[in-house]
């Protein structure tokens, strides 16, 4: 008996098979081969079509059932891209190109929503600045797409789409209103005041399905595409970065999930609901939230922290392997000998309020450091960078107790784990997932093919424990305040 996950990502679709006797992958497939194309008509643009999705998750659960018994899926779930915008017609045809996550053209919309509907107000019942999320997208559509708007039935986020295109319902769940920034916090509802001020139709809103749950089931069409049986539950959704903490059994406060590829992120869970006066971090319900237990994710997203390491590869040393680097790394002491780097040359960081200092390197002595101590100073500087992070993440309540991630991209690195551990004096915990697994582990549970979130995760193996390094803590401690100083 299996249950299928399908991650919606902007540059592919993965989907996975999880074995739910042993836990284990049963089945993968990741399409395309290359990257999906994103559309940039003009500067800050970012659009995807919908149909391409569900193309590859199509070719993906076909690919799949080629191992094993689509027919034995029990229940499937999904996770994709936040704060996408979908805008489908009335037959859920797509009438424009997704605008999606990384789509910056609403920034000023989303700042003078702010202004006019009053800071205290949004911080008080959004947790957040409306800021440049699905709300403020769909507003620059009314504003500057009227005619396309007037024809817009229903509005939704990429994973509610490929539900839709799964079942025939439109739906959406409250964590995803949430990241659309439509959800009040303190009321406990929809926020339909910002569907007020931005002149959104209420009844192009979807229905509100349950993260968790059964939301819908596979339909006669979509049966026939796929091989997956006509009634199989669609039992969870939700956005990739909640969907990652869930995948790493992050579900409880003082519980942290991070990510550290091209850009760095951190999810925490905490039961506060609190708003980051200068918007530095975003809250979200969580996947697990209920009215009757509060569970919010407190995310943080670093855009300049991996993508240093890998213009160190390109630039100073293309002949060394990532292995390599980190090797030669270890060459040089904790603290780099007052070698700093600092990691934000990707664009404007949120947690610094929009800035965009660059990326820096103080303190280099020409007679006394080697390439060994800027290989280590970048690892240290992007540590530092979500020490920072977290700090303002503890500022609105989190109190740490684990780190956990995947064993993969900068969580290979023995230097920067530890050093991470170190700073932030915490254990991190290394695991062998992804989305695609986590989806597919949450719609056994929203199913009922697991009791519980106990039984979810009890076949989720830790591959290693980090701890602090002692040794490294008076150096590391030092060097962050000097890093501080100069931010």
């Amino acid at each position: 008996m299996y249950t299928l996950g399908i991650d919606v990502g902007s540059s592919s679709v993965k989907v996975s098979v999880l074995d739910l006797a042993s836990g284990s992958c049963a089945a993968s497939s990741t399409n395309p081969k290359v990257e999906m194309p994103i559309k940039a008509v003009h500067t800050a643009w970012a659009e995807q079509d919908p149909d391409m999705w569900w193309k590859y998750v199509l070719e993906g659960i076909d690919d799949v059932g080629k191992t094993i018994d689509l027919k034995a899926v029990k229940a499937v779930g999904i996770t994709y891209q936040m704060h996408g915008l979908v805008c489908v017609d009335r037959e859920g045809k797509p009438l424009r190109d997704s605008i999606i996550w990384c789509d910056s053209r609403a920034v000023e919309l989303g700042a003078q929503a702010m202004e006019e509907l009053g800071r205290e107000k949004c911080l008080e019942h959004l947790l957040n600045s409306p800021g440049n999320f699905t709300a403020s997208k769909l507003a620059w559509v009314i504003k500057n797409e009227p005619e396309l708007y007037a024809k817009i039935y229903r509005f939704m986020l990429p994973g509610d789409y490929i539900a839709y295109k799964l079942s025939g319902e439109m739906g959406t769940s409250e964590t995803g209103l949430s990241e659309g920034i439509l959800w009040d916090f303190k009321d406990n509802c929809r926020a339909d005041f910002v569907a007020e001020y931005y002149g959104i139709d209420k009844d192009k809103f979807c229905d509100i399905v349950p993260s968790i749950g059964i939301a819908t089931r596979i339909s006669a069409e979509a049966s026939a595409l796929t091989g997956l049986s006509e009634g199989t539950p669609v039992s969870y959704r939700a956005g990739d970065q909640p969907n990652n903490a869930f995948s790493l059994n992050v579900l409880n406060p003082g519980e942290v999930a991070a990510t550290g590829g091209t850009s760095g992120v951190v999810y925490g869970v905490t039961d506060l609901p609190k708003a980051d006066s200068a918007s530095r971090v975003n809250t979200f319900l969580h996947v697990n939230n209920t009215a009757q237990q509060q569970r919010l994710g407190v995310l943080l997203c670093i855009n300049g922290t991996g993508i240093l390491n890998s213009w160190l590869h390109r630039n100073v040393c293309p002949e060394l392997s990532y292995p390599q680097m980190n090797q030669e790394a270890a060459k040089a002491p904790a603290g780099c000998d007052g070698l700093l780097m600092y990691p934000f040359g990707n664009g404007a960081e949120r947690v610094l309020e929009n800035k965009a200092p660059g990326a820096g390197m103080l303190g280099l002595s020409l007679v006394r450091h080697t390439r060994s101590h800027m290989l280590r100073a970048a690892q240290e500087g992007i540590a530092f960078a979500f020490r920072y992070g977290i700090d303002v993440m503890k500022e609105l309540g989190l109190n740490l107790s684990v780190i956990r991630a995947g064993k993969a991209n900068l969580f290979l690195s023995d230097i920067f784990r530890q050093s991470l551990a170190t700073l932030c004096d915490a254990t991190i915990e290394l695991y062998d997932t992804d989305g695609s697994l986590g989806a597919a582990r949450g719609a056994a549970l929203g199913a009922g093919l697991y009791a519980s979130s106990q039984e979810t995760f009890k076949s989720l193996n830790c591959l290693e424990r980090v701890t602090p390094n002692p040794q490294w803590k008076e150096d590391l401690d030092k060097a962050y305040e000097n890093w501080i100083k100069n931010l």
